[in-house]
């Protein structure tokens, strides 16, 4: 069976991956606190918090979970107005992911975004009232997922960057069953 995903993974050119177990994955408040306090998309964005589920919620979320794939991409941008599009591209990439699996039999596959969703030029801002429902997804942090934690267990190495000329590594999730 993984190897049919796998074959979706490519057509899609998500090939950087690594099999983890949801359960592993680690939900925790100072990450949603990170959020809160220090993104400015906080409140701003139908898909990032406070339009999230709890922290407890996300954590019983992912138990519902035993399989799941953690894609990793790197870029290097010329400057920090590109992280937008690049990142918009691969989130296009990761909800074909999430259609592709959905249809291949897995209908509980479910997408979490490398960046936060941005399909819409001016965000609602509110969930009820998000223009783009279908397509929208919250990223792995407004999950309260302690991404650098989930990286690092699946053996990618992940680093703060300090300037717009480092490598960036995003990371996007599917859940599958």
């Amino acid at each position: 069976m993984e190897s049919m995903f796998e074959e979706i993974f490519t057509r899609n050119r998500c090939t950087d991956f690594r099999w983890i177990e949801p359960s592993g994955i680690r939900v925790a408040h100072w990450v949603r606190m990170k959020c809160h306090y220090g993104c400015g998309g906080y409140g701003a964005c139908a898909a990032c918090p406070p339009e999230t589920p709890s922290v407890a919620e996300c954590r019983e979320f992912f138990r519902e979970y035993s399989r799941a794939a953690l894609f990793h991409f790197r870029l290097r941008l010329d400057g920090p107005d590109e992280r937008y599009a690049a990142c918009r591209a691969i989130n296009r990439q990761l909800l074909s992911v999430e259609r592709d699996v959905f249809l291949a039999g897995e209908e509980r596959s479910f997408a979490l975004f490398a960046d936060n969703c941005s399909w819409c030029d001016e965000c609602a801002g509110e969930r009820r009232i998000c223009r783009n429902k279908k397509d929208s997804r919250p990223t792995i942090e407004a999950m309260g997922v302690d991404v650098y934690s989930l990286a690092r267990g699946a053996g990618y190495h992940i680093e703060v960057c300090v300037d717009d000329r480092q490598a960036m590594d995003r990371f996007g999730l599917l859940l599958i069953r």
